[in-house]
């Protein structure tokens, strides 16, 4: 994608969040990872090929080396902010979800969230913005009160609700990240216990993409017994 436009920072964005997506793949967006604390909060780290993992860095640092010289000369450049909003995001998902550095997280979820909230000012219509500060928000608020305690100390909080219509507006709205937002939500809605959310969700994405297994797996769990899924 960012091959046709070498200097445009939202195709390297694109490119990286292909590379996650991949990532996220080896087990993350499962409910299995989802709905066990132990693996969606703890410290059991996921290690995704290192082909990818390189190749979603390369792409995600190409994309904030292109676009901050952009906002030197058009500080309301809605391109670049959407491209650096959603790279630092990828970056502190990618550090929270995967390599379960929720504190390293931390600095690049404060970054985003102010190049999130000036590209809103400039354009009220960037749902995809709503992704990353949704599911750091959702994943900061799901963490246990000590936790949330001590990161309260510098300067940090989370906020559930706050980031399920995050993730609902992302997955409604989004041009770009959209069924990523939904699959995220899906797998958020099921740790609420908001089967009727997650269901709508995943049939939307499974009518949208009917060849992705994952998709259609998720679905079919929904109709197993409910002792049959995973517990925390």
């Amino acid at each position: 994608m960012a091959s046709g436009h070498p200097e445009d920072p939202l195709g390297s964005s694109a490119e990286a969040a292909s590379y996650l997506f991949e990532c996220y793949r080896q087990g993350v967006l499962t409910s299995e990872h989802f709905l066990n604390d132990k693996r969606f909060l703890g410290k059991i780290v996921i290690k995704p090929d290192p082909e990818l993992r390189d190749a979603f860095f390369a792409a995600d640092l190409r994309a904030q080396d292109l676009a901050r010289p952009q906002l030197e000369t058009n500080p309301d450049d809605a391109n670049a902010l959407f491209a650096m909003t959603i790279s630092l995001g990828m970056q502190a998902d990618y550090a929270s979800l995967i390599e379960k550095h929720q504190l390293e997280s931390l600095g690049m979820i404060r970054e985003a969230d102010k190049f999130a909230k000036r590209l809103l000012a400039v354009n009220p219509d960037a749902a995809d913005a709503y992704l990353t500060l949704g599911a750091a928000n959702y994943i900061i608020g799901s963490l246990p009160v000590l936790k949330r305690f001590f990161l309260k100390f510098k300067g940090v909080s989370g906020d559930k609700h706050g980031g399920m219509e995050q993730l609902e507006m992302a997955a409604a709205r989004g041009r770009y990240l959209r069924p990523f937002a939904k699959i995220i939500l899906a797998m958020a809605a099921l740790r609420e216990k908001n089967i009727a959310l997650a269901r709508a969700q995943l049939e939307e994405l499974v009518a949208e993409f009917p060849r992705n297994p994952l998709f259609a797996m998720e679905l079919a769990k929904l109709d197993a017994p409910a002792d049959a899924r995973v517990s925390r």
